[in-house]
């Protein structure tokens, strides 16, 4: 299945700009350099607002496991030829489908109710936050090939998931069918709602992003797919590692990994937590305001800024 970034929508849109290539001085200021932006993209901005696409609703999940004493996040790196986010490393996300809000799948979820999500997300539609969490534990499962779901019974065998995931990825089957085959239950009570950013205006693809994040335990792996590691999906994805949030940020910082400033933003919070068990407790109820970060030229290029608004308040910081 191609990404909400790459799915073919009839005549493709201008190549997206959004992956900063250098950090700044100011940790909340992110530049892309003049050589590194597509075609005309500055002279967009000049216009922008008023031919600003809709954002589509989109989740992201940010996968976190404890090893070795260490906390450790997953990151994915897209391919250099992508129209969006080129290069990148990002966590595993893409759009809501009509079919993660399916009312069935409440049935087969552990967690929140719809109308807890729509609290914490502060939406009006219990369904349309139900269907923001289903997505990010979906696109985990269609992107690493890790599901976060617990079995009823026996845990179906590996293959079993693997055939499914595939036919999911062809668009055979829906996670609802899988999760009824297998006996699964969601696991949707182990993610945590952390972050809302929104897509600049200048962008041709805007995506309204609901940000989660989920352990990845040996207790949450039905058929072993932890202890088997992880199989990203190609072409959409060419590498995958897991790594400490620290590491992250200084590979961005030295310019050895490009990122969208979300993603940096949101490892940055992560940092100064040291467990799963620390995250939940300072991030479970942490503010999440509405991140829509903005463009402006710069000397040097176009600079992504986030507002003064949201910066103290957008960090998570663990709880003395």
């Amino acid at each position: 299945m191609p990404t909400p970034n790459d799915r073919p929508t009839g005549e493709d849109p201008p190549r997206a700009a959004s992956a900063a290539r250098r950090a700044t001085a100011d940790a909340d200021v992110f530049l892309i350099p003049t050589e590194q932006l597509p075609p005309g993209f500055a002279e967009r901005l000049d216009d922008a607002v008023s031919e600003a696409p809709a954002p589509r609703a989109a989740a992201t999940v940010v996968l976190v496991r404890e090893n070795g004493g260490r906390l450790e996040v997953l990151l994915l790196r897209r391919p250099r030829r992508s129209r969006f986010a080129a290069d990148a490393w990002v966590f595993p996300g893409g759009a809501v489908d009509a079919a993660d809000s399916d009312p069935v799948l409440q049935t087969l979820a552990d967690g929140p109710s719809p109308a807890a999500w729509a609290r914490r997300m502060a939406l009006r539609d219990p369904r349309e936050a139900f269907g923001y969490a289903v997505a990010a534990l979906r696109e985990a499962w269609e992107e690493t090939g890790i599901l976060l779901a617990r079995p009823l019974a026996e845990a179906p065998e590996s293959e079993s998931l693997a055939e499914a995931r595939r036919a999911v990825l062809a668009g055979e089957m829906s996670l609802l069918e899988v999760a009824k085959r297998e006996r699964l239950r969601l696991a949707l009570d182990e993610f945590l709602y952390i972050a809302h950013w929104i897509t600049p205006e200048p962008e041709p693809r805007r995506y309204d992003t609901r940000f989660f994040l989920a352990p990845v335990t040996e207790a949450l792996q039905p058929a072993g797919t932890l202890a088997a590691g992880f199989a990203p999906h190609e072409p959409e994805l060419v590498e995958a590692r897991w790594m400490t949030a620290t590491d992250a940020v200084e590979g961005f910082r030295a310019a050895t990994m490009t990122m969208l400033p979300p993603t940096v933003h949101t490892l940055r919070r992560l940092a100064g937590f040291g467990s799963i068990a620390e995250l939940r407790d300072g991030l479970a109820d942490a503010p999440v305001p509405a991140i829509l970060p903005r463009m402006r030229r710069h000397a040097e290029g176009v600079a992504i800024e986030i507002g003064n608004d949201t910066r103290e308040e957008g960090r998570g910081k663990r709880k003395e």
